[in-house]
């Protein structure tokens, strides 16, 4: 590439350096005002992220240029994949800073900052059609790429979650067995437990403390997460204080039969491992031996045919 070209592809990187510092400072610097029931509920972020940092300064660019790219990422999103972002973050545990706006925003930021600089560098390597190319693969990865990596933490958090359920449900049932209510249950699985499980039911447990119901804030729990057992759970237990079944015995089941779904659960995955095992079998290891075995026996072939 000429010098003209270097010049192009390193000015389209710093301005895209630049979008993305004024993106962290605005998260940096965002401050969140919580009245009521809602800073009550958000409270419990305090335990696991550090609080949010009071802005300085004159940020009134700042903030201009961080509503353009939340307009810009609201309006090239669909309608129906709001709903399913807001669901995404709730199974992610609502990352400190991530709220719907902010996704907006960086989702924005990238379409613009990413085409430009793909733009940038096809127009280096190619002609008008690299540029094209490069503009459009660019934009469609700064738009995207902000939900492949909510769609991770959620996943991951979810995994987390089915991993330890049986484990915390053998606490809870041992804490009320031993003449502990359920409230006090749930604090000591707050007090002790490690994870976001610990972090779900210490939230269920501060929204019955603020005075929301039982069931309500169980019921919530089980809107949160997509891990079956974890809404069975909740199911339950709701079940069983609406109709006055003592809890102990409802517990008690219910570690039993997670117990046996872990089980399962890791029977299932060892039975898919040869199935994983196929694909890379076939294309690594298959064509490699074939040309160590055949690989003699066909130019000895090609050589008798060539006398």
């Amino acid at each position: 590439m000429d010098l003209l070209s270097w010049g192009l592809v390193i000015g389209a990187g710093l301005a895209f350096f630049a979008g993305v510092v004024i993106v962290v400072t605005n998260i940096a610097s965002a401050t969140f005002g919580r009245a009521g029931v809602a800073r009550g509920l958000s409270s419990i972020n305090s335990v696991y992220g550090a609080g949010g940092i009071e802005a300085g300064g004159d940020r009134s660019g700042v903030v201009a240029v961080s509503n353009r790219m939340t307009q810009l990422g609201r309006a090239a999103t669909p309608g129906t994949a709001l709903a399913r972002l807001r669901r995404r973050l709730d199974y992610a545990g609502n990352p400190l800073y991530w709220t719907v706006d902010r996704v907006f925003e960086i989702k924005g930021l990238g379409l613009i900052g990413a085409s430009i600089l793909g733009a940038t560098v096809g127009l280096a390597l190619g002609a008008a059609i690299g540029a094209l190319i490069g503009a459009v693969t660019g934009a469609a990865l700064g738009f995207f790429v902000p939900d492949l990596v909510i769609y991770d933490l959620s996943e991951r958090r979810q995994d987390r979650i089915r991993l330890t359920l049986p484990d915390i449900l053998d606490t809870l049932t041992v804490s009320v067995e031993a003449g502990l209510g359920f409230d006090a249950a749930l604090a000591q699985i707050t007090r002790y437990g490690r994870g976001p499980l610990a972090g779900e039911f210490a939230r269920v447990l501060q929204e019955m403390q603020i005075g929301r119901s039982r069931v309500d804030a169980l019921r919530a729990l089980g809107q949160r997460t997509n891990v079956l057992e974890l809404r069975s759970f909740c199911a339950i237990v709701v079940q069983a204080s609406e109709l006055g079944v003592p809890i102990a015995n409802v517990l008690r089941e219910q570690a039993k039969e997670m117990r046996i779904r872990r089980r399962q659960r890791a029977e299932e995955l060892a039975q898919k491992v040869p199935i994983k095992i196929l694909f890379p079998l076939i294309f690594c290891l298959f064509p490699a031996l074939f040309i160590v075995v055949l690989g003699p026996g066909v130019i000895n072939i090609l050589d008798a045919f060539g006398r």
